[in-house]
C-alpha cells in the first residue's frame, strides 16, 4: 500500500508539518519526522482528528451536505454498532467477566492503553468510534471512560484527583534574546553547513543550488575558502555556508560562533564512508545541530546507496529507512536530480527547528571569513543574526571597529540593509578582524572605539596567560574530584581498526557514581589538526594508542592547551583514563621532543645497514637517543639512534635545518616520507 508523508499531508491539509507530525505522535502513530510516511487508515485518522477539531466535513464531502435522516441513522449506526465499523481488533465486545482496574483521574489515552495492555492507536480509534476526540497524551473524556474500558474487558475505578499546578512550557529555540518578545519574533532562513569528504561534490551540489559555476573558479577544484550564499525557494530563502572541511566550522564553533542550523553531510554513492566523512560525522555531533545525508554520485554506474546507508551505522547515523530517525536523500549534484529533493527536506528540518530572530532589534552577528582586499582594504563576511545591518552603522568585532561603507551579497550586487540570517562582504573596518569574532552595532564612532580597545586589552591579557595543556590537565582533574555530575570527554585515535574497537569497548564500561564518560570521537590514524580543533571546542583530552600527532597537531595542541596522551600498552591508556575520571593521577612519565628529522632517502652502507638520509626539520638529533619512526600517523617503530653520521664522518648530533644519516637499532623498514622524533622521558606529578 502506498504511503503518504506527513509534509505532503500537512500540504494538503494547509497546514506546518511540525503540527501534523506534532498530532501523528499525540495518535501514537509510529513517524519520527516530517517525511516519514503514514499509510491510508493513519492518513484519514489524522485527517479526521482535524474535523473532529474544527467540526468541518470531509472536503471531498464538502459540496454534498446529508440530509438530517442520513445524519441521524449514521449516529445511531455509531452508537449502536461500533463492531460493524469492520475492525474488531480495535474495539472488541468483551464477553465474561470484567478485569478490575484503577486508573488515576485524568489518564491519558497512552496512559490507558499501557494499563490494558493495548496499543494506543486502537484505543484512539475507539474513542473517536465512540463520537469524542482524543489524542495519546490527552486526557480519555470521563463520560465514556466506563463504556470504553467495559468494551475492552475492564471495569474501572478512578482514583482521587490530585492537585498539580500546570507548566508553563517554554520554546528554547524562542528564547533568542531576554529583550525580545514572541510578538518580535519572525521566522527567518536557516544556515546550512555542507561538509563531507574531499572530492565527495560539496561544492559542485552548491554550484548546482546557485546555478553558477563556482567549481570551475576553485583550483584543482577543490574549495580554497569559506563562501557564503543565500538562495531563494519558493517563497522562503536558505543560506548556505561552504567550507573547505569541518575545521573551519569547528574552528568558528570554538571561538562560540554557533551560526550553523543544519547540516548536510555529503557522502558519494560510489566511495561511501571516507576518513573525513567519519570527521565530520562527530564535529556535527559535537555541534549538537540536525543533520541531513545526502548520497551524492547516483549518476556513475557503480553507486550503491544501501552500502553508504550500512556504513553510516557504524557510526551511529541511522537513516529513516533503516529505522532511524536521520533524513536523507539520493542526488547527483552533476545533473541536478534528487537536489529539489534535498532542498525540501532543509526546509521541513528548519519548519521544525522553528527558527526565528528579531529583524528590528540592535544588529549583532558573526564573522564566517575575513582578508585584506588590494583593492577594498580589510573586508569581513558577516552573517547577521539579529536585528537589521544597514550601511552607515558603526559595528565593532572583537579588537576591531568600523563603520559599514557598502555591503556586498553573494552575487556581487551591493545591498543597503542586510536581515537576519543573510550573508554580506562588508568594507569599511578599521583593520581586519577575526573569523569568529561576534559583531555588533554601537551607537556611534566613541563608544565602538571604545569597546574594540577594550577586547583588545582582554585579548592580550589571555594571551599572556593561555594555559599549558598541563595546567588545563589540572584544572580538568579538580572539576572530576569535586563536581556532583563531572563528565569527562574523550577522543581516542588508534592505529588499526581492532584496537579502536577494543578501546571503545572497554572506555564505554568504565565509570563512577556521579561521573560519566563520553567518546566524542574514535577513528583510526593519527593525531590531526582537525582532533586538536575538536578537542578544543569540546574541552576533551586526547588519547591515541599506538599513533602521535605530527609536528603542526603538536604545536597546535600546545597553542590552544589540549592535553595529548599517547600510549603503547592498551592496559595503561585504560587505567589512566579510569584515573582521570575520578580526578587522580599518579605521578606521570612525560615525554619532551628533543628533535624531529623527515626521512628524504635511503641508501645502504657498509657494516651499518640501511640508513635513512634524513632533514633535521626540529631541535637536535642524537646518537643514542630514544626514537620513535612514525609513518602516516601512526608508530612503527621505537627504538634507539644506532648511528648518526654527516657526510662520511662520525657525529653526536645533528641540529635542525641540516641533512644527516641516520641509522636505526636492529630495524630497517625505513620508506622516503618517515618521519623520526627523537625523544626523553622524565618523570612529573600531575596532581
Amino acid at each position: 500500500m502506498a504511503k503518504t508523508r506527513i509534509y505532503e499531508l500537512a500540504r494538503e491539509l494547509g497546514l506546518e508539518s511540525k503540527d501534523v507530525l506534532a498530532r501523528a505522535q499525540e495518535l501514537g502513530l509510529e513517524v519520527k519526522t516530517a517525511s516519514s510516511g503514514v499509510d491510508e487508515d493513519e492518513a484519514g485518522l489524522l485527517k479526521l482528528s482535524y474535523q473532529e477539531e474544527s467540526g468541518d466535513q470531509p472536503a471531498e464531502a464538502a459540496t454534498e451536505e446529508p440530509t438530517e435522516v442520513e445524519a441521524e441513522v449514521d449516529i445511531d449506526r455509531a452508537e449502536e454498532e461500533p463492531e460493524a465499523s469492520g475492525e474488531d481488533e480495535v474495539f472488541p465486545v468483551a464477553d465474561g467477566e470484567l478485569e478490575l482496574l484503577e486508573v488515576p483521574h485524568g489518564v491519558t489515552v497512552a496512559d490507558l492503553a499501557t494499563l490494558i495492555r493495548r496499543p494506543t492507536g486502537a484505543l484512539v480509534k475507539a474513542i473517536m468510534a465512540m463520537g469524542e476526540m482524543a489524542a495519546a497524551a490527552q486526557a480519555v473524556p470521563e463520560e465514556i471512560l466506563g463504556p470504553l474500558t467495559e468494551a475492552f474487558g475492564f471495569l474501572v475505578t478512578v482514583a482521587d484527583p490530585e492537585v498539580d499546578e500546570p507548566e508553563e512550557v517554554v520554546s528554547l529555540r524562542a528564547l533568542i534574546h531576554e529583550d525580545d518578545t514572541p510578538e518580535d519574533l519572525v521566522l527567518r532562513p536557516p544556515v546550512v553547513t555542507v561538509m563531507g569528504h574531499v572530492d565527495h561534490g560539496k561544492t559542485q551540489l552548491l554550484d548546482t543550488i546557485r546555478k553558477t559555476n563556482v567549481v570551475a573558479g576553485e583550483a584543482g577544484g577543490i574549495t580554497q575558502h569559506i563562501g557564503a550564499y543565500q538562495v531563494s525557494r519558493g517563497d522562503g530563502e536558505i543560506t548556505f555556508i561552504d567550507t573547505p572541511g569541518h575545521e573551519a566550522f569547528t574552528s568558528l564553533r570554538a571561538r562560540g560562533a554557533n551560526v550553523t542550523d543544519i547540516v548536510i553531510l555529503v557522502v558519494a554513492a560510489d566511495d561511501g564512508v571516507m576518513p573525513q566523512t567519519a570527521e565530520a560525522i562527530s564535529h556535527a555531533k559535537a555541534a549538537g545541530v540536525p543533520m541531513i545525508v545526502a548520497v551524492n554520485k547516483m549518476d556513475l554506474p557503480d553507486a550503491d546507496p544501501y552500502a553508504v546507508r550500512a556504513q553510516l551505522t557504524e557510526h551511529e547515523i541511522v537513516v529513516e529507512e533503516l529505522g532511524g530517525d536521520v533524513v536523507n536523500a539520493e542526488i547527483s549534484a552533476l545533473t541536478g536530480d534528487g537536489v529539489d529533493q534535498l532542498l525540501e527536506l532543509v526546509e521541513l528540518s528548519a519548519e521544525l527547528e522553528d527558527l526565528r530572530s528579531n529583524p528590528t532589534a540592535t544588529p549583532e552577528g558573526v564573522v564566517v571569513e575575513s582578508n585584506l582586499d588590494k583593492g577594498r582594504g580589510p573586508v569581513a563576511t558577516v552573517i547577521v543574526q539579529r536585528g537589521t545591518l544597514r550601511v552607515g552603522d558603526v559595528i565593532v568585532a572583537g579588537a576591531v571597529a568600523g563603520r559599514v561603507r557598502a555591503m556586498i551579497d553573494d552575487t556581487g550586487s551591493q545591498v543597503k540593509e542586510a536581515a537576519p540570517s543573510k550573508p554580506v562582504l562588508i568594507m569599511g573596518w578599521s583593520d581586519v578582524p577575526r573569523a569568529g569574532d561576534r559583531f555588533q552595532v554601537s551607537p556611534d564612532d566613541k563608544t565602538a572605539r571604545s569597546l574594540a580597545s577594550d577586547a583588545l586589552d582582554e585579548l592580550r591579557a589571555k594571551n599572556l596567560v593561555v594555559p599549558t595543556p598541563q595546567e588545563r590537565m589540572t584544572q580538568l582533574l579538580e572539576g572530576l574530584r569535586t563536581a556532583d555530575d563531572a563528565e569527562l570527554r574523550l577522543i581516542i585515535k588508534a592505529d588499526v581498526t581492532g584496537s579502536l574497537e577494543a578501546l571503545r569497548d572497554k572506555v564505554s564500561e568504565i565509570g563512577r557514581e556521579g561521573g560519566k564518560l563520553t567518546i566524542v570521537s574514535s577513528a583510526v590514524g593519527g593525531i590531526t589538526e582537525s582532533d586538536i580543533l575538536l578537542a578544543d571546542a569540546s574541552q576533551a583530552v586526547i588519547v591515541g594508542f599506538n599513533v602521535r600527532p605530527d609536528s603542526k597537531s603538536r604545536k597546535a595542541a600546545e597553542k590552544a592547551g589540549v592535553e595529548v596522551r599517547t600510549y603503547r600498552i592498551i592496559y595503561e591508556l585504560l587505567d589512566e583514563v579510569e584515573q582521570m575520571l575520578v580526578g587522580q593521577l599518579a605521578p606521570d612519565e612525560v615525554e619532551d621532543i628533543l628533535g624531529v628529522a623527515e626521512v628524504r632517502a635511503t641508501f645502504r652502507a657498509p657494516r651499518l645497514g640501511l640508513i635513512a638520509g634524513s632533514f633535521v626539520t626540529e631541535g637536535e638529533i642524537t646518537r643514542g637517543a630514544k626514537v620513535r619512526l612514525i609513518r602516516d600517523g601512526v608508530v612503527v617503530y621505537d627504538g634507539k639512534v644506532a648511528s648518526l653520521r654527516r657526510f662520511k664522518d662520525d657525529a653526536r648530533s645533528v641540529a635542525a635545518g641540516f641533512e644527516c644519516g641516520i641509522g636505526l637499532e636492529n630495524f630497517r623498514d625505513i620508506k622516503d616520507g618517515d618521519v623520526l622524533e627523537s625523544y626523553e622521558v622524565r618523570e612529573v606529578a600531575r596532581v
